[in-house]
């Protein structure tokens, strides 16, 4: 951690942000910079003290906060922590529906088969996309394919592009350009392929977000529209670009 985001954090901790008191802990400001909380040399334990009476009122943020604050305390209280996680998502908080769900598409031990896994996740991610939550929505495509709903998902990874999730907008141009791939099976319900337009959305895409994920998609798919396509997905391109909500990878509000 750098002066710049030690300072950045730390105004934001004094304004009661929960998550930006766990960075100054997880960055050492306080054995290293001598930044501490008031009354407390721990990080962990101050926004503790802080976030449950919140969370106890009732604040689904708060409850939301505790979650990645019991992985902190001294003592890691995980059974507390998925306690809250739980509560927040049932109080309508979309990041912890979206997170419990990811939780159960990943717990490979904790259920019966594949099938059981996927449609644990599935009521969480479906709840949150349902909210409005593009990443959710995103997932829930991801997890209907799997489970041999194509149709659904393509309903849904429609509505992730439309929220301005970047992998379903991608999808749909991939869909476009190559509906028949065997990798795809996204696209088997994908209405009638439009390469130029495909092609169009992959130009956008690189210009509202380059990359080198854009410049591969660019180069991946290059062989698979023709030279008069490409020129009109050139001319398309501008429907595409600067879109509302804009692009974007969603990243966690918190994590590694």
């Amino acid at each position: 951690m750098n002066q710049a985001a030690l300072d950045w954090y730390y105004q934001a901790a004094q304004n009661g942000d929960p998550h930006a008191m766990l960075r100054l802990f997880d960055g050492g400001a306080c054995e290293l910079g001598d930044v501490c909380p008031e009354d407390s040399d721990d990080w962990p334990q101050a926004v503790l003290e802080l976030t449950l009476p919140k969370a106890e009122a009732g604040d689904p943020e708060a409850m939301a906060a505790l979650y990645d604050i019991y992985y902190y305390v001294k003592e890691p209280d995980e059974d507390e922590a998925m306690k809250w996680l739980r509560r927040a998502a049932e109080a309508g908080h979309v990041e912890s529906m979206h997170l419990l769900g990811e939780i159960a598409r990943n717990d490979e031990e904790g259920y019966a088969n594949d099938t059981e896994r996927l449609e644990a996740a599935e009521v969480w991610f479906r709840k949150a996309a349902e909210a409005g939550y593009a990443p959710s929505m995103n997932n829930l495509a991801s997890v209907l394919n799997h489970l041999d709903q194509p149709e659904e998902s393509w309903e849904w990874i429609t509505k992730a592009s439309e929220a301005g999730h970047i992998n379903g907008r991608r999808w749909l141009a991939a869909c476009n350009i190559e509906p028949d791939w065997e990798e795809l099976t996204l696209c088997n319900s994908a209405t009638d392929p439009e390469p130029a337009k495909g092609w169009a959305i992959l130009l956008a895409i690189h210009e509202e977000a380059p990359g080198t994920s854009s410049e591969r998609s660019l180069r991946v798919y290059r062989d698979s529209v023709t030279q008069e396509q490409r020129e009109e997905g050139g001319r398309m391109m501008e429907e595409w670009l600067n879109r509302e909500p804009p692009l974007s990878y969603f990243p966690e509000k918190f994590g590694p």
